[in-house]
C-alpha cells in the first residue's frame, strides 16, 4: 500500500475548520473530516463535521471528540463510499504540528490530522498529518486546497 501523501480540503471547509478554531480560542476546537480515497493516491474530504469538545481536562492544550457524534457517522456512514477519514483540531497559541500529546494519544495509522494554528486569536496555518509506519512519531502529507474563496 503507497503511503498517503495529499488530502484535498475544499475551501470552504478551511475556512469552517479556521472560524472554528478562532470562535474556540484560547481553547482547543475539533472535529471530524468525512471523505474517500481518490484516484491519485490521495484523499478527498466531502464534509466536516464540528464537534464540542468534550475534554475534561484542559481544553487550552486538549481535545476530545463527542464520542455521540463519532457513533452517530460511524452508523450513517456504514456501507457508503464515504468514511471518517481523519479529524481537525486547533493548537491555541502553539504550531500547526503535532504535540506530544497527540503523539500519545495517536493509534490509527490511517487517520489524517489536520491542526490548525490560533495565534492571539488568529488562524495563521493549517498543516495535514498522518502517523508514521510502525508508530514512529508523525509526518505531514500535502493539503491540497480545492474550490474558489468566497468572492473569488
Amino acid at each position: 500500500m503507497t503511503p498517503l501523501a495529499m488530502i484535498h480540503l475544499d475551501i470552504a471547509d478551511l475556512d469552517r475548520i479556521e472560524a472554528a478554531g478562532v470562535t474556540a480560542y484560547p481553547d482547543e476546537c475539533c472535529g471530524l473530516l468525512i471523505g474517500h480515497d481518490i484516484d491519485d493516491g490521495g484523499i478527498e474530504v466531502v464534509r466536516v463535521a464540528m464537534s464540542e469538545n468534550v475534554e475534561p481536562g484542559d481544553r487550552r492544550s486538549r481535545f476530545e471528540i463527542d464520542p455521540r457524534l463519532l457513533i452517530a457517522l460511524r452508523r450513517d456512514l456504514r456501507g457508503a463510499r464515504d468514511r471518517i477519514v481523519g479529524h481537525y483540531h486547533s493548537h491555541p497559541d502553539h504550531p500547526a504540528r503535532p504535540s506530544a500529546h497527540d503523539a500519545e494519544r495517536a493509534w490509527e495509522p490511517e487517520m489524517v490530522w489536520l491542526i490548525t494554528a490560533v495565534i492571539g486569536g488568529e488562524a495563521v496555518e493549517t498543516t495535514a498529518h498522518v502517523l508514521e509506519d510502525g508508530g514512529g512519531g508523525f509526518r505531514q502529507i500535502g493539503l491540497q486546497i480545492t474550490g474558489k474563496a468566497p468572492g473569488g
